[in-house]
């Protein structure tokens, strides 16, 4: 399978055969999805100039990863390392440079995110603040718990989906808890707060808890503890957040509204297409459904404000055989009408690149085509500006991880 793959890929017209075919679409979002969709590989030579002291790092089998990469645009390229039997791109070292490499061709210059100062700091507990709240350019990422219902309780967890399968090795390998506590976390936002204009935005999500008096109830309370002990850190009522969760009734999410200082809500159906989304995320299906979910999206809209509600689709799994859309050209259709519909009622939909990883029951499929994610990224966009929405939550700085939103801009 892997050498197919491999060929799969080559096969494809090259990036600039397809780039030519949009001339109005900036160049470097094109790559970023380029590598996205094919994962990067890193030489003995990267790995060994990789630093410590001021790289952002994980440590994956004894081996420093960086934790992403900055195009010379500023733009972020979120990417998991991938065997080069699925034919990445490779990232090396040449002339003190980080460089990305296509084919054997330098292509780009890279550079790693830099460390926070905060990073090497404890918590008053003990533990290191990096293992608590980590850290995009732009951004305070906080993965609450590693837990998620849908796959450890019903074995219905998303098909595309590999974040526990990782947790599981960092959990293993660095003694990380299932659950962070409150109040390490508040120390880690209260010390990352004393590097002036580094962070514009607080991402918090973690995995779907269906316990409680009605259904998520207890994932609710749990984020409003958290929540409001990050509020501590905050003069204002209200401070710039974001909570990517499990799509909650309105009780539910009048109460993260009106408990806590939360500035926008964001719930991923993931795929926008009822067939696919049963199939795909069974356990959302089942514990949610695929209207409902869009329907707490849409009454969201009411409590949170246009333009501070959002959900997520993974681009491209649409098309993941046997049961996905027999053409591009199709799926691209359905999916667009869909965000249309979302837009129509204030819901902002961004989309991943979907790459399908080690660990997911997807792993072994193909991503569609570089063509295909540049028409998604575009329609997404032309959505938003049809509707008057905007994705500042998620935008370039604040995430990086969504092509679209990369285009917003420009605009």
């Amino acid at each position: 399978m892997p050498i197919a793959l491999r060929q799969k890929f080559r096969d494809e017209p090259s990036f600039d055969e397809v780039t030519a075919q949009h001339p109005r679409f900036p160049r470097l979002v094109a790559r970023k999805i380029d590598v996205q969709r094919r994962g990067v590989h890193y030489s003995k030579r990267a790995l060994e100039a990789v630093d410590p002291t001021r790289h952002q790092i994980y440590t994956w089998e004894n081996v420093n990863y960086p934790h992403s990469l900055l195009l010379r645009d500023g733009g972020t390229i979120l990417v998991i390392p991938q065997p080069e039997e699925r034919d990445p791109y490779v990232v090396d070292f040449i002339d003190e440079r980080f460089m990305l490499l296509d084919a054997g061709q330098a292509v780009e210059e890279v550079e790693i995110w830099p460390k926070p100062k905060y990073y090497d700091k404890k918590t008053s507990s003990g533990r290191l603040m990096r293992e608590v709240v980590s850290a995009r350019p732009q951004r305070l990422d906080v993965f609450v718990t590693s837990f998620c219902h849908f796959f450890h309780v019903d074995d219905q967890g998303c098909k595309f989906c590999s974040l526990p399968y990782h947790h599981r090795q960092l959990r293993s390998e660095n003694g990380l808890p299932t659950r962070l506590q409150a109040s390490d976390i508040r120390e880690c936002i209260v010390e990352a707060l004393k590097e002036p204009g580094r962070f514009a935005n607080i991402h918090i999500t973690g995995g779907s808890i269906v316990k409680g008096v009605e259904v998520l109830d207890m994932e609710v309370d749990y984020y409003i503890s958290l929540l409001q002990a990050i509020g501590e850190a905050f003069e204002a009522p209200r401070f710039p957040s974001q909570l990517l969760a499990t799509a909650f009734n309105e009780r539910q999410l009048t109460r993260l509204r009106e408990q806590t200082g939360l500035g926008s809500f964001t719930a991923d159906i993931e795929v926008l297409n009822e067939d696919l989304f049963n199939w795909i995320c069974p356990g959302k299906a089942q514990w949610v459904g695929y209207r409902e979910w869009q329907n707490r999206l849409i009454r969201a809209v009411d409590i949170f404000g246009k333009g501070n509600v959002g959900t997520g689709i993974v681009g491209g799994v649409e098309t993941a055989a046997p049961n996905g859309f027999r053409t591009e050209s199709d799926a691209l259709r359905a999916t667009l009408d869909e965000a249309e519909y979302l837009a129509q009622n204030g819901v902002t939909t961004v989309h991943t690149v979907w790459a399908p990883q080690i660990g997911s029951q997807f792993y072994h499929l193909k991503a569609p085509s570089l063509d295909y994610f540049i028409r998604l990224a575009r329609g997404l966009q032309d959505i938003r500006e049809k509707y008057g929405l905007s994705a500042d939550f998620d935008d370039f700085r604040r995430c990086g991880n969504h092509p679209d939103t990369d285009l917003a801009r420009l605009q």
